[in-house]
């Protein structure tokens, strides 16, 4: 009874907590959002399996894909908690805006002139030794997915905008047209635009999702631009954090980057089978990273400026409840992970053994995965505090023993070390700082 009856308090505590509310509505978005893009995935494999084509489309992502997650991402976990702090003053939050968007924009249009001049150098630096018509494949590819970076470091703002002011649902909805635009391609212009399919694709996603968050950012009035200025307190305060969490970011962002240079060293289509085995363990991961991440940077921002010993005892609350969920939840997924790839992929150019390569990798995968969600609380726990510096150390960390790994685990396992080595440094990781947040309470 007693059990019962604590389970029962516990569900309606859950029930009334306005927090709980907004994870649980992201989560249901993410889902939908996550399972249209799942789909588009399954076209994708449908259509070119672990070709030539695929992986070059990859390659020709992860630079564009690398500038966003390392600079535009670390901008707007910066932005928030002290868009928030800037809130608290007797400023002009419009100011602040301003020079968010200035900032913003004058990065995006750097990146993209150095990706273009330096495209060739990266080409032969990171992939040697493939014929001409692969990085021609490469190149034609990258030039359409450049204009996306822009377009995504202006939707990653408006989208950090919409989460402060708890307009989760937009923030979160808003990926769904990219997922749309490529699967319109894909079904009914493939033909048409051949080998840049997939890569016009991600640019019209990329537009249409800047478009909507601008829409509906005027239309909720949280855009309020005046004149910038660079010498606030909060601007200082926000610059001054910039370094340690681009440092972060560029050093995480680094991992995949690594990961998949090793892979290329190996036979072709090793870079798709990664990519594939991925998907699900990525899947289960963005409803749960995205949900817990968007409703928690602000939340813990707010509650860290009024009382940080509540903060604290949420973040270890949360983390033991999330961590015995994701477990309980993981372990079939683990044991039927044959037939949900066979179900999900095998079809067309994707054969049964490449059903058996992906569910093995996968599975290595899935182990991590619990740690890698826990990881991602701590950081937005961490980063409400401000507290970057410590972060860039762990990513210089984890990015020097993932490349000693990688090698290392390389030789024994071939690609099967690739994701060991990932769901290792998960481990480590998370280990790392969730130490150091348990300390951040004493000082």
């Amino acid at each position: 009874m007693k059990v019962k009856n604590k389970i029962t308090t516990l569900f309606h505590s859950l029930r009334k907590n306005p927090m709980v509310i907004n994870i649980i509505a992201v989560a249901v978005i993410t889902l939908f959002v996550k399972g249209f893009g799942f789909y588009k995935e399954i076209v994708v494999a449908s259509n070119f399996g672990l070709s030539e084509l695929l992986d070059t489309f990859l390659i020709a992502s992860l630079v564009p894909g690398f500038i966003y997650q390392v600079f535009l991402s670390a901008f707007k976990s910066v932005f928030i908690p002290n868009y928030i702090l800037e809130q608290k003053t007797d400023r002009s939050i419009s100011s602040f805006q301003a020079t968010s968007f200035i900032v913003t924009i004058s990065t995006t249009v750097f990146f993209m002139i150095l990706a273009y001049l330096f495209t060739n150098t990266y080409l032969e630096l990171f992939f040697p030794n493939h014929t001409e018509t692969y990085y021609a494949l490469i190149k034609v590819q990258f030039y359409y997915l450049l204009p996306c970076i822009l377009f995504w470091g202006l939707s990653s703002l408006l989208s950090g905008l919409l989460n402060i002011h708890d307009e989760f649902k937009y923030s979160t909805i808003y990926p769904v047209f990219t997922s749309i635009s490529m699967l319109i391609l894909l079904l009914f212009f493939k033909d048409v635009f051949q080998e840049r399919v997939l890569a016009v694709g991600l640019l019209i996603g990329s537009i249409l999702e800047f478009s909507f968050l601008l829409i509906v950012s005027k239309y909720k009035k949280i855009i309020q631009l005046s004149k910038p200025d660079f010498k606030t307190e909060g601007t200082k305060l926000m610059f001054n954090q910039l370094p340690a969490k681009v440092s972060s970011g560029f050093l995480t962002g680094l991992i995949p980057v690594t990961d998949q240079y090793f892979a290329a060293q190996l036979i072709v289509g090793s870079i798709a089978a990664l990519n594939y085995a991925i998907k699900i363990p990525a899947f289960l991961i963005a409803i749960a990273v995205m949900a817990l991440s968007r409703v928690l940077l602000p939340h813990f921002s707010k509650l860290i400026a009024n009382n940080k010993q509540e903060a604290s005892k949420q973040l270890k609350r949360m983390l033991k409840f999330v961590f015995i969920s994701l477990v309980i939840i993981i372990i079939p997924v683990i044991f039927f992970s044959d037939f949900i790839v066979q179900f999900i992929f095998e079809r067309n150019q994707f054969t049964s053994e490449d059903t058996l390569l992906v569910s093995k990798l996968q599975v290595i995968l899935l182990i991590g995965a619990p740690f890698y969600i826990c990881d991602n609380i701590i950081v937005q726990y961490l980063t409400s505090l401000n507290r970057n510096t410590f972060m860039a150390y762990v990513s210089f960390g984890s990015m020097t023993l993932n490349i000693i790994l990688d090698f290392v685990f390389l030789k024994f396992y071939g690609i099967f070390g690739i994701v060991l080595c990932t769901s290792t440094i998960y481990i480590v990781r998370s280990l790392v700082l969730l130490n150091y947040a348990n300390k951040q309470n004493k000082i």
